[in-house]
């Protein structure tokens, strides 16, 4: 009679973060860029701008338009694998508490709108869409609504769903934390921007250094506990 010994199962530590999140973060910040420069200058309006320059953006630059939408849509992708790799190992790490699905979900929430956002962004480079003023306006205002407050506001709650373990179990630097925690703080205002417009200046100011954040901590998050000698144990 012979006996079958199972193999260990071996921890499987995923991608590294680092470069998932320079990817997702070096997209977003080419769709900003590298449109407004084929465009000229001119750079994506804001929906509380008058109708005439919205419509005449979107008319006149369909080719940047076009290349926001792709760029946007292609750094939706990393950042969902960043939100499923920081979750699984803050899991390896030995965090048990909700703090990493409430980040994964966030991620996938935020991922999911910037996507969302993106397809909006395409449909305003459809022919038949630019005869339409009404449609216009409406897309624009999907693709604000959808990249603005649906984006920032589940990255509040990945940030936090890192920062929160990174700080209570020491995995990541004191101020980092505490920097995600200020900054998921903000995002969970930028809610009010659905129904307060003036509030909208809450958007860049917490996009910005969240995606800065995500970088760093991704850079600064270990990939294995560290030990503790125990001479230092209590």
């Amino acid at each position: 009679m012979t006996t079958t010994v199972a193999a260990p199962r071996i921890p499987q530590a995923g991608p590294p973060l680092p470069p998932i999140a320079i990817a997702a973060v070096a997209l977003f910040l080419t769709s900003l860029i590298l449109p407004a420069i084929l465009a000229g200058g001119d750079t994506y309006p804001s929906p509380y701008s008058d109708q005439a320059t919205v419509v005449e953006y979107f008319r006149g630059n369909t080719g940047p338009v076009l290349l926001t939408a792709l760029l946007q849509f292609a750094a939706s992708l990393p950042l969902a694998i960043f939100a499923a790799t920081a979750s699984v190992r803050l899991n390896r790490l030995g965090v048990r508490a909700p703090g990493g699905t409430i980040g994964l979900v966030g991620g996938v929430l935020a991922s999911g709108s910037m996507a969302l956002s993106a397809l909006f962004t395409w449909t305003l480079t459809r022919p038949e869409i630019l005869d339409h003023v009404e449609l216009i306006r409406l897309l624009h205002d999907l693709a604000f609504i959808t990249g603005g407050p649906g984006f920032i506001v589940p990255s509040g709650l990945l940030i936090a769903g890192i920062a929160v373990p990174g700080l209570i179990t020491r995995l990541l630097p004191r101020w980092l934390a505490w920097a995600g925690l200020i900054i998921a703080g903000l995002a969970m205002i930028a809610t009010l921007t659905v129904a307060f417009p003036d509030l909208s200046i809450l958007l860049p100011i917490v996009r910005f250094p969240s995606l800065a954040w995500l970088v760093l901590a991704a850079i600064l998050l270990p990939t294995r506990r560290r030990t503790t000698d125990s001479r230092e144990r209590p």
